[in-house]
């Protein structure tokens, strides 16, 4: 799909990778509906790409608020992509989370992304091509301490990518599965952030990323994991779980130290 032709919805467009996105789509000359609840530092893209860029206000755990979208989505004309970027995290351990939290975490990155998926198909199914990207997460294939419920709705995004990929198959619409590793954004704690560089673990710039997943569109690729070692995780997991079992058994005090940092007042 060339970027130029895109006329496209993104999702958690006012930070991180979503708004690296917006930019980027606009840099190529598509056409963005960009979503948040806030516009962010989004407004600086729009005085950039008033032409390109429109943002609309929404809470995606809304169903009005999802509705007033595909209404506006009908009054533009129209889209053939649908980037569903929108997410939230908390580094803690199950434990450590109160209620509302960790339903918030189930409820934006994996239930507002099914509900608008299902209300923005016929429209993406009625264009001569069309693509679907899912923004999930190398913890979306690797089960990692203190970020289980996080894991548990990007296991079910890379899940829903693939159901709805075959469910497409005699269709149009594709649908792409992007898998970042951890990235230098808003998202992250400074608990996170600690623990990451205590592992030395690697963090990629959003705008890298951004631009590897509009060269996976552009591709047509179905799939898309970056970083490395965490691609290869991500294969061992998959075939020799025990080994990352081990492997992360021996991180356990320092990510368990870490996530009480967390609970800390700053």
């Amino acid at each position: 799909m060339r970027l130029s032709e895109c006329r496209a919805v993104l999702t958690g467009a006012s930070g991180g990778i979503g708004l690296q996105l917006a930019e980027q789509l606009c840099a190529a000359g598509a056409q963005v509906l960009a979503a948040s609840r806030h516009a962010g530092a989004l407004e600086a893209v729009m005085r950039r790409y008033p032409e390109r860029l429109r943002w609309q206000a929404a809470d995606l755990r809304s169903g009005d608020d999802r509705q007033a979208l595909l209404d506006e989505v009908r009054r533009i004309g129209g889209v053939n992509l649908l980037i569903n970027a929108a997410g939230i995290n908390q580094f803690a351990m199950l434990d450590q989370l109160d209620e509302s939290r960790l339903d918030d975490m189930v409820a934006l990155n994996i239930g507002a992304t099914l509900q608008l998926t299902r209300l923005l198909l016929p429209v993406l199914r009625g264009q001569p091509r069309a693509l679907v990207v899912n923004v999930g997460s190398t913890y979306g294939s690797i089960g990692y301490p203190g970020y289980a419920v996080y894991c548990a709705s990007k296991f079910a995004l890379r899940g829903f990518s693939e159901a709805l990929r075959r469910e497409l198959a005699d269709t149009s619409t594709d649908v792409l599965y992007v898998a970042p590793r951890a990235t230098r954004t808003g998202m992250n704690s400074d608990a996170a952030i600690a623990l990451n560089e205590a592992l030395k673990v690697g963090m990629d710039d959003p705008r890298d990323v951004a631009q590897a997943v509009l060269a996976a569109i552009e591709g047509k690729r179905s799939e898309l994991y970056l970083g490395w070692p965490e691609k290869l995780f991500v294969r061992i997991n998959g075939m020799l779980p025990g080994i990352v079992d081990r492997a992360l058994r021996k991180q356990l005090p320092l990510i368990r130290r870490y996530s009480h940092d967390e609970d800390e007042p700053r």
